[in-house]
């Protein structure tokens, strides 16, 4: 079923007239900060003390991005383009965006899952039809929409080959990119072709295995590290950020940087 355009106005909570892109500024003569704003799943999400030491990538992210930026990670284990919109999180999270601000936005791992339909979105209707509640609601409060494919998971066949798992979704996502004039970051290609490179045992160390768990889809300090630095990347390279944007990208990050505070109530 497609979203009326009123439908995906009233989902977003989008209230006030559009406001043109300012990449800079609030108001002339005013400077202010502005936001990296994230939409997503676990695999960007935020980890607490009780989960180290998965690590979600937007955790990483502002390592390698300027101090005028601030990131705000509102992406949350489970959640599907369409469960983050159903629940409110996307109406709140547009209430805190300001004209110049980027909302990145990666769903696929949970919208994949066709046995529970409060999650389960279907590649080239439902779920560009959600992606769009995040592109117009974006749009309208003056801020930039991002998409980013998801990352990949660790997947492997017989001969060492890094395989996708994510079916049909990248491809809608590229779809709609083009369709909607927004900026992709193909992550979930970089990343594929980043396991490939590292191989089969060396991406468990990326990955969040640990002596009790063998997880290939989450990451340790080191995937989400080298993640981050892939989003950073493609940030630069889509002209999304400039120059004076991003830093490190080609350092080393030390694992102690990453931080796991301890659950909220």
């Amino acid at each position: 079923m497609s979203l009326t355009r009123r439908q995906v106005a009233g989902a977003a909570l989008v209230t006030a007239a559009a406001v043109p892109l300012t990449f800079g500024t609030a108001h002339a003569g005013e400077h202010r900060r502005r936001t990296v704003f994230i939409a997503g799943d676990s695999t960007a999400a935020q980890k607490y003390a009780d989960a180290a030491p998965e690590t979600g990538w937007g955790m990483a992210l502002p390592f390698f991005l300027h101090r005028q930026l601030d990131v705000a990670n509102h992406a949350v284990n489970g959640r599907s383009s369409k469960s983050f919109v159903d629940e409110g999180r996307l109406a709140a999270l547009l209430a805190a965006v300001r004209p110049g601000d980027l909302l990145l936005i990666q769903f696929a791992h949970n919208d994949e899952k066709t046995e529970d339909p409060t999650r389960y979105t279907e590649p080239w209707t439902t779920y560009q039809d959600h992606l769009r509640l995040y592109i117009e609601g974006a749009r309208s409060r003056g801020a930039r929409p991002v998409l980013a494919t998801a990352v990949e998971r660790r997947r492997f066949d017989a001969e060492g080959n890094a395989r996708p798992s994510h079916g049909e979704y990248p491809a809608a996502m590229r779809a709609l990119a083009a369709q909607e004039r927004v900026a992709l970051l193909d992550i979930q290609a970089l990343s594929l072709e980043l396991w490939q490179s590292l191989g089969v045992e060396e991406t468990k160390k990326y990955f969040n295995w640990t002596a009790t768990e063998q997880d290939n889809t989450h990451f340790n300090p080191p995937g989400a590290i080298e993640v981050a630095r892939l989003v950073a990347r493609e940030l630069l390279r889509a002209r999304v950020l400039r120059v004076r944007d991003v830093r490190r990208l080609g350092d080393a990050i030390p694992e102690s940087w990453i931080s796991w505070p301890d659950a909220v109530a």
